[in-house]
């Protein structure tokens, strides 16, 4: 006879749906004492204007161009893009143990806000609404081009993810071929369609739906759940209720309803440490490629890496880079620690 696990007790591994991969969950590890590394706070006020900021409007970036004197979104080429529009045709490299391919693409940056002291969680929801529509015209025109095959929208949010600058912007990289992470969402979104008729996360969502365990918020288009496979402490995955291919097929009051329920997300992570919260986060839709993608669903990754206060993140090491990713906190735990936070911003109370 099996005796059932506790799942808040006991180690085990959960399956990823959308990459088929693992993750273990330790959860007796949240007792374990921290003498690891602590990070510093990030400032506790930044000035609305920074003349020194690369990203600010009117001010000269470090490639020497300079930024318009805009008064909402703003998006430009990266200065220094990882990918290029002009890399020449070429011979792919197919030797078994050396393979390559030439890889063309854009990278721009899309500033959310001229205000320099701004988040998304603290911008009205009407220039929220505006960077939503940047996001779904910057799709739509850059799945034109047909040599790219794949549009990333992303944000790094935060010097502890990455970010050079506090100015509130995200870019988007498009390539000509599928990146790793949209090809495994691919196949496996692809399985699922052609074994059950219906897209994968419209399924998952209903699930999430029914267990209630894991949902974060939720408005009459959008639900936000910490997934089941989480993977970093208060990772959250932002879905559509309704089959939605990529960002252009959003309908207006879809978009509004965006906009209200990423400030709401947003808030509730400020407010979980009480500062202002590091993520990256992107976008996962269908391929640019002609051809048939009815088994897309369109979505938002957060991956936060804050694990017990404004100071102690979790590191991916050791056995997560060698093994199979760990955490001790469970989604339903992060889920039910996050839904319980206040909608008013801390720093508004």
């Amino acid at each position: 006879m099996t005796v059932p696990i506790d799942p808040t007790e006991h180690p085990h591994r959960r399956r990823n749906l959308l990459t088929g991969e693992w993750v273990l969950v330790s959860p007796h590890r949240m007792k374990r004492p921290w003498q690891g590394q602590t990070e510093s706070p990030p400032p506790l006020s930044l000035p609305r204007y920074d003349p020194s900021c690369y990203l600010c409007p009117g001010n000269e970036r470090a490639g020497g161009l300079v930024n318009p004197a805009y008064t909402h979104t703003f998006v430009f080429d990266n200065d220094f893009a990882a990918l290029r529009a002009d890399t020449q045709e070429g011979t792919s490299q197919n030797n078994p143990f050396f393979q390559s391919q030439l890889e063309t693409g854009v990278c721009r940056v899309i500033c959310f806000s001229p205000r320099h002291d701004l988040t998304l969680a603290r911008m009205d929801l009407p220039d929220i609404r505006r960077v939503v529509d940047l996001w779904a015209e910057q799709i739509e025109e850059l799945s034109q081009n047909e040599k790219l095959g794949y549009i990333q929208l992303f944000e790094n949010r935060g010097a502890m993810m990455g970010s050079s600058n506090p100015h509130p912007h995200g870019q988007v990289w498009a390539t000509r071929h599928l990146p790793n992470e949209p090809a495994k969402e691919d196949r496996a979104q692809r399985t699922y369609f052609e074994s059950e008729g219906t897209p994968l996360l419209v399924d998952y969502l209903s699930a999430e739906l029914a267990a209630e365990e894991r949902v974060v918020v939720e408005n009459s288009d959008w639900v936000v759940v910490v997934p089941y496979w989480a993977i970093w402490p208060f990772e959250t995955l932002l879905l559509p209720r309704r089959p939605r291919q990529h960002l252009p097929e959003l309908s207006p009051s879809e978009r509004d309803s965006l906009a209200g329920i990423l400030k709401r997300l947003l808030i509730l992570y400020d407010n979980l440490f009480e500062t202002s919260f590091p993520y990256s986060m992107g976008w996962h839709g269908k391929p640019a490629t002609a051809g048939d993608h009815a088994h897309w669903q369109l979505h938002a990754h957060f991956y936060p890496p804050l694990l017990r206060s404004a100071t102690v993140r979790k590191f991916m090491v050791g056995y997560e880079m060698l093994a199979t990713p760990q955490r001790d906190l469970t989604a339903e735990q992060a889920a039910q620690r996050l839904r319980t936070q206040s909608e008013i911003h801390y720093l508004d109370r």
